[in-house]
């Protein structure tokens, strides 16, 4: 195996035995070899686009098997090996119906080609060769270059998954992931033809994210400003992880009125602030501070605990036979929810002691969505112009276990009074229940929502330009990026789209990104590492 899709992985080189996320060089294998068959599902549907061709299953299951190879999300050779077969049947059809519109369908050996092998030892030989050293490429930095859309339409299908549950889906960014996956196993591709493409990924991830925003705030209402408790209410208990509303939203409706409360954990906290879950009385709180504790956290839990989507480093025997995955997450040996029916859960919680009696810890504050913040717009305004308001930083990204990341905590700690904390994704849980107090009414520390939510981020952003009649890197407002995984690296593309300059990112950069990739960024971008807080406070403030 060699995989370097993570920050954490092994030397800031790649894993090559095993994956820190715990990932076997099995499963890793596999996951090679189900990009590789989709890479062939991409050239044909691509096609068939031109043959006036075009399968909305192919469409959903391309986003859904590109989510299974994000990092920590499936764990499952079987599984793996199912979504390898399924793929190629759904190539081999497309192909079928593209011939018969006239389409063009004769193809070299290669992804379009692939046949699977009958034994799981044949997949995992075939994946062997075709992992991401595999890729055809002049040099390392066009090498890098498709591995960063690689790594970004990952990223974009995470996104685009959870957008067509709730329904919303645009046959344009189908089209593009299609349209990336055929250009890997392209040979001749130039250094320009790849950054454009790449950028072209963030461009497709913008759209992607207003999908999603419309698909959440149109099924559950804008978020609203929501204290959540942090403590624990008697009575039976589940945990709910990861990011999907829906099942969420299903789990609240099943368990109503059974005695059960559910509480959130990770990225599920900004959940608290819409209308249409809030309602529900036993939704009551949140539990888990920083990622890195998620092993520890989840061993303490008296009851079942929901992987809704990616979240947790690997599954620990401690405390496996109380979790269940749900969508795009499984491991072997783990009870797997389908269809929504969460009854085997229920029915572990209500047979698990849950909380003996009520516990105070605090609460923290979510729900500043766009629309919630953009509404004290006026306010802002005002706070700049008379400078109460310095400064605005937005502190936001993925939380991880590796060291390094206690910068983010020391950082917000350290910004100054007259200075407001936008924050959003996993990321904050290294600083989210500090009390920052206030700026005339405001907030000092706005959760704008999960990494799903970073669209607010940039509609709050542009809309205060179009107010002070600038442009976004005219503002008073500097970006401290700390990446994990591929919803990241989507998302850094989307800024590196937008124009946005001066992002400062870390804990460490990229091990995919080449010396040459990475001198391009800094002379267009003005992208750099981040130092140590009282450095980059420094340089930013003077």
């Amino acid at each position: 195996m060699f995989c370097y899709q993570c920050e954490q992985t092994a030397k800031g080189q790649g894993c090559e035995k095993i994956g820190v996320c715990g990932k076997t060089h099995e499963v890793a294998t596999l996951q090679d070899l189900l990009v590789y068959a989709l890479q062939g599902l991409g050239q044909v549907a691509v096609a068939g686009r031109k043959a006036g061709v075009n399968d909305d299953k192919v469409n959903v299951f391309t986003v859904r098997s590109l989510f299974a190879t994000l990092t920590n999300v499936n764990f499952d050779p079987d599984r793996l090996a199912g979504l390898i077969k399924e793929c190629v049947a759904l190539r081999d059809s497309l192909s079928t119906r593209v011939k018969a519109a006239g389409g063009q369908v004769s193809f070299a050996d290669g992804p379009a080609t692939y046949k699977p092998a009958a034994t799981m030892d044949g997949l995992i030989d075939q994946g062997l060769s075709v992992g991401l050293k595999s890729y055809p490429a002049a040099d390392a930095d066009v090498m890098s270059l498709k591995h960063t859309l690689l790594f970004g339409i990952k990223g974009v299908s995470a996104y685009a998954d959870h957008a067509e549950i709730l329904g919303q889906k645009d046959d344009a960014v189908y089209a593009f992931l299609h349209e990336a996956l055929a250009s890997l196993p392209q040979a001749g591709l130039s250094l320009d033809d790849c950054l454009k493409l790449v950028l072209k990924c963030g461009e497709v991830n913008l759209r992607t994210m207003e999908l999603l925003d419309t698909a959440n705030t149109g099924t559950y209402g804008q978020p609203v400003p929501t204290k959540v408790p942090l403590g624990a209410k008697k009575g039976k208990a589940i945990l709910v992880s990861g990011h999907d509303l829906k099942d969420l939203h299903e789990l609240l409706k099943q368990t109503e009125g059974k005695g059960i409360n559910i509480y959130t954990h990770g990225e599920m906290l900004p959940t608290h602030g819409y209308p249409e879950l809030k309602k529900y009385s036993h939704f009551y709180g949140h539990f888990g501070t920083a990622w890195q504790n998620q092993i520890k956290e989840f061993g303490q839990f008296p009851g079942p605990i929901l992987m809704t989507t990616n979240c947790i480093q690997k599954p620990q025997q401690s405390y496996q036979g109380n979790i269940y995955t749900t969508g795009c997450v499984a491991w072997p040996g783990v009870p797997h929810v389908t269809n929504q029916d969460f009854s085997p859960l229920i029915e572990k919680a209500l047979a698990m002691p849950g909380y003996a009696e009520d516990k105070e810890a605090g609460s923290v504050l979510a729900g500043f969505g766009h629309q919630t913040v953009l509404g004290v717009a006026d306010k802002v305004i005002a706070g700049v112009k008379s400078k109460a308001i310095r400064h605005f930083f937005l502190v936001a990204g993925c939380d991880g276990a590796k060291p390094g990341r206690n910068y983010y905590t020391e950082f917000v700690s350290q910004v100054p009074k007259d200075c407001v904390v936008l924050t959003l994704a996993c990321g904050k849980f290294r600083f989210f229940d500090q009390d920052l107090g206030d700026i005339g009414g405001i907030p000092r520390l706005l959760d704008i929502g999960q990494c799903n939510d970073a669209y607010s981020a940039v509609k709050i952003a542009v809309a205060l330009a179009e107010a002070f009649g600038c442009g976004v890197n005219d503002l008073p407002l500097s970006m401290i990026l700390s990446w994990y995984e591929q919803k990241a690296c989507a998302i850094l593309l989307t800024l590196l789209y937008l124009g946005i300059k001066d992002i400062r990112l870390g804990p460490s950069l990229p091990a995919f990104i080449t010396p040459n990739i990475l001198d391009f960024l800094v002379k267009t971008f003005n992208i750099k590492p981040i130092t140590t807080p009282e450095e980059d406070l420094k340089a930013i403030l003077g």
